[in-house]
């Protein structure tokens, strides 16, 4: 009895987090990631948005990709309340789930849009984009790197210790979510940059805010 009872414990610790289904008003934080006020941010399933340092180029314009399909994903969601349905958690710490609004599926809606791509090999949006790439909506009227790829062409690159000009605010990704840190903050020397995660410079602490990132609490 004692060794069956051991096996069962044993299965039920090894056994992954059970689903959740969480519901909130969306803050949005890129075209990929929302909050809505779960323990913490939600990293959208199957699909994968430019991050914001990430351009593109349209004729001979260069233009901030990520930072227009971030806008776009605020102007669409921002403040609606999503439904979404938990698998478990990335290496971020993120969440990770498929979340829909007013029965919409928010993944999909941004693929068809040509706001965001399928993540890597998944197929769950593979129509949406095969739309999005024919009638070259969204970022798909550009000139653009897989995020994926230009995220390891970051990792390649040193991490950025040096701020851009004044902008010395340093926004951090973490299981906590995405915090930022001023100069001279208890955390601020021993925060690194890392734009392949999605870390960012602010130039103030108005624009860390309404990018989704937050203060340290405590």
């Amino acid at each position: 009895m004692f060794r069956l009872c051991s096996l069962l414990l044993a299965l039920v610790l090894a056994a992954p987090a059970a689903a959740q289904t969480l519901s909130g008003p969306i803050r949005v934080i890129d075209a990929d990631t929302i909050d809505i006020g779960a323990s913490a941010t939600i990293r959208l399933l199957a699909i994968d948005a430019a991050e914001d340092a990430q351009t593109c180029r349209g004729g001979a314009r260069e233009l901030a990709c990520g930072a227009l399909a971030t806008a776009a994903a605020r102007a669409l969601y921002e403040g609606r309340r999503a439904v979404c349905a938990t698998e478990g958690r990335d290496r971020y710490g993120r969440l990770l789930a498929t979340c829909e609004v007013a029965g919409r599926d928010i993944g999909a809606d941004l693929v068809d849009r040509g706001l965001a791509r399928t993540y890597r090999d998944d197929l769950t949006y593979a129509e949406e984009e095969k739309a999005a790439i024919l009638f070259g909506r969204g970022l798909w009227a550009y000139e653009m790197q897989d995020p994926a790829e230009w995220r390891a062409g970051q990792r390649a690159s040193p991490v950025a210790e040096t701020a851009p000009g004044s902008c010395e605010i340093k926004g951090n990704i973490s299981g906590s979510g995405h915090i930022y840190h001023v100069p001279g903050s208890r955390s601020y020397d021993a925060t690194r940059i890392d734009p392949a995660k999605g870390e960012r410079w602010f130039c103030s602490e108005a624009e860390a805010r309404a990018a989704g990132w937050r203060a340290p609490r405590g």
